[in-house]
């Protein structure tokens, strides 16, 4: 019996860690089980995704949210407008999206992730600076200009700069209908609830004072 037992268990513990890399080697949004599924974006329930809609029209797959350039006129001096399932419905299931990333000169698109997706950015003009920072604390970084591409890996903190004196922009394409963006610090700074100030003077070693500070400027606008 004890045997049995053994062997049983073994069983369970091969199957967990089939199901457990089956999970990790799968770097996209799952595989669609239909021709299209038109997202309803006012529709519940959502179950990692959207549920399909009825009366589709071609316009469920077209957007021109990308043709003009965004506003750059913020305090970061970059504008990113994005082309997910929100803006295309169509794309619902379809493991895919875009955005359009404008930097005014010196304007920044601060370190953040896409956790559920791979970035890949094609300059459109200009001139930047991108980098991104792996687990083990290495930074890859490179100048791109008009014309090339660079990739940023799947949850790695990653950011693109315009150190130059005109503007730029590139279109960024991402292997997920709905990416997600998390810049790292609003989320640190300008949660709801906010994250206990004990909580980052100790990551950040420093004092209370520095941190409201930080978070008074990150604050939203009210």
């Amino acid at each position: 019996m004890a045997a049995l037992g053994e062997k049983f268990l073994m069983i369970m513990l091969l199957g967990f860690v089939a199901i457990s890399f089956n999970n990790l080697v799968s770097a996209s949004d799952p595989d669609m089980l239909q021709d299209i599924c038109v997202a309803d974006t006012k529709g519940k329930p959502k179950v990692n995704g959207f549920i399909c809609k009825d009366n589709v029209t071609a316009d469920d797959f077209f957007t021109v949210a990308l043709v003009n350039p965004g506003s750059t006129n913020n305090t970061l001096g970059s504008m990113v407008t994005p082309a997910n399932v929100n803006q295309i419905p169509g794309l619902n299931t379809l493991g895919v999206s875009m955005a359009r990333i404008d930097y005014a000169p010196g304007g920044i698109n601060p370190p953040h992730t896409h956790p559920r997706a791979t970035e890949i950015i094609f300059v459109l003009e200009g001139e930047l600076e991108v980098g991104f920072i792996t687990t083990e604390r290495v930074l890859f970084t490179k100048t791109i200009k008009k014309g090339e591409v660079f990739t940023f890996p799947r949850g790695l903190i990653h950011f693109q700069k315009n150190n130059g004196k005109y503007p730029a922009a590139v279109i960024a394409g991402f292997n997920s209908q709905l990416p997600g963006t998390q810049q790292v610090a609003t989320a640190l700074f300008a949660a709801t609830p906010p994250v206990p100030d004990n909580v980052l003077t100790i990551t950040f070693q420093v004092g209370t004072k520095e941190i409201e500070k930080i978070k008074s400027r990150l604050a939203p606008k009210k």
